[in-house]
């Protein structure tokens, strides 16, 4: 088990072709199998917000997924913003709707 001294958290906005790719379910599938709570969503603006946290290797191995993306999308850009201190507490990683 973590502990949360030892958590890290990234805010992550990612752009190019990344909606109506799987984006999203590519990034939950991901952070579930390196063990990550948070969440992905789509913005407005046509991007994808990802909020991460666990341990640095964990999210470094996410952020190099990021830059992959699914099949289908094409990623232009990966702007990731690194947290010594966590900005929330999630319990899991959610696939978040826009409401």
């Amino acid at each position: 088990m973590r502990s949360a001294t030892d958590e890290k958290e990234i805010e992550a906005s990612i752009t190019g072709k990344v909606q109506g790719v799987n984006f999203r379910t590519f990034v939950k599938k991901r952070a579930d199998e390196l063990g990550l709570t948070g969440y992905v969503t789509n913005l407005d603006d046509g991007s994808v917000e990802v909020i991460a946290q666990g341990e640095k290797e964990q999210l470094e191995e996410l952020v190099r997924q990021l830059h992959k993306g699914p099949h289908f999308a094409e990623v232009e850009e990966v702007d990731v913003s690194w947290h010594d201190s966590l900005q929330d507490t999630f319990t899991d990683f959610k696939i978040k709707k826009i409401v």
